[in-house]
């Protein structure tokens, strides 16, 4: 038998540790009440049940009215705690303090899924909240065992925008930070490898626009050349697969290929400021209902094919009390009435969006 290099060893395992999973793909929505106009939580727990092909929420908080709202509605919840919270809950009576006060009253007959701690800390930068990530994951899974039988099938994990690479330009050659490896992805990987919780990650290529020459077509999903790496021989044909890829890469570079990804965020604005040519309904219609079509199929990824993301669309409503440009208050799929802002084949009995690329041919062989 011929012997394989490591480069073909690396992307044979690259190609074939997607078996190892048995999830089936979610779709799922963040609810964002970043607004003054929005319908009540009891209200948007019977729209997503009954009108949306959603069946699983992302919310930002541990809002009590909330959680109510989606009692036996089967519909799973994803919780946030800030990141200031982060440094106290390293200590389990905190941790335990805080299960006892936000999970108890509503698990399990509100299905909360997963514990998100902190929101994109690489990102915002503070170490206090990057190195004490771990601690305080492993404090609240403590915690949850402690509470009972009934709170282990939560799962802490915590939401990364993807400022996580070195600087090199193809998926298959992505790595961590080298300022962060060891003290940082390692001890996290670590951590969900052993507890068998995902590695949740924002991949948005609107704002990865940037590094691909403006490309909107390639991000939208719009049928384009695509993007060839000499190094797998994989060629892309849509953004969301290169940060995808590079995002494994990096985790199986550092022995954890076999953890999870969850998709936490993704989407695209609907709306912006003068000048700004990305932001449109045509590319979010484009975008989403492209990235709908792909999560259902579970087509997978050029180094995961046919692997199933569990995946949550940025966001239910537009929120027009969010600061910033315009574009910031428009990443909503619906309006406040639950009115589409544009067809996304979000809605169970609704339209279909027009897809220019609904076949996401991906070169997927090893």
């Amino acid at each position: 038998m011929k012997s394989l290099t490591s480069l073909q060893l690396f992307l044979f395992l690259s190609t074939t540790v997607f078996n190892l999973f048995s999830s089936t793909a979610a779709i799922g929505v963040n609810y964002g009440m970043v607004a003054d106009n929005l319908p009540s939580p009891t209200e948007v727990a019977n729209f997503i049940k009954t009108k949306t092909i959603f069946d699983s929420v992302k919310i930002f908080d541990t809002n009590p009215n909330v959680l109510r709202a989606f009692t036996n509605t089967g519909i799973t919840m994803t919780v946030t705690i800030p990141n200031g919270e982060i440094p106290n809950l390293a200590n389990e009576g905190a941790a335990s303090a805080w299960v006892n006060a936000n999970i108890q009253p509503f698990h399990p007959q509100t299905r909360i899924k997963y514990i998100s701690i902190g929101n994109e800390v690489v990102l915002l930068d503070n170490p206090v909240h990057i190195h004490g990530l771990v601690p305080a994951m492993k404090a609240l899974t403590e915690a949850l065992r402690k509470a009972g039988p009934q709170f282990q099938d939560i799962k802490v994990t915590s939401a990364h925008a993807l400022n996580l690479f070195q600087g090199l330009p193809v998926p298959s050659l992505a790595r961590f930070r080298i300022d962060l490896t060891e003290t940082f992805f390692k001890p996290l990987l670590q951590f969900h490898q052993q507890n068998k919780s995902p590695f949740m990650i924002n991949p948005y290529p609107y704002f990865e626009l940037n590094v691909m020459s403006d490309n909107i077509d390639y991000a939208v999903f719009r049928k384009t050349p695509g993007v060839f790496d000499p190094t797998s021989k994989k060629t892309y044909s849509n953004a969301l697969d290169f940060l995808l890829d590079k995002t494994y890469t990096a985790m199986t570079a550092l022995g954890f290929g076999d953890v999870d990804i969850v998709i936490g965020e993704t989407g695209w604005p609907s709306l912006g400021d003068p000048g700004n040519k990305a932001a449109g309904m045509d590319n979010a219609a484009s975008y989403n209902g492209h990235l709908i079509r792909k999560i259902v199929s579970g087509a997978g990824t050029p180094l995961m094919p046919n692997r199933k993301f569990e995946t949550y669309i940025f966001a239910l409503f537009n929120e027009n009390q969010k600061p910033g440009p315009i574009a910031e208050k428009n990443w909503g799929l619906f309006q406040p009435d639950f009115s589409p802002v544009y067809t996304s084949g979000a809605l169970r009995d609704g339209p279909q969006p027009n897809l220019s690329n609904p076949g996401f041919d991906v070169e997927a062989k090893v």
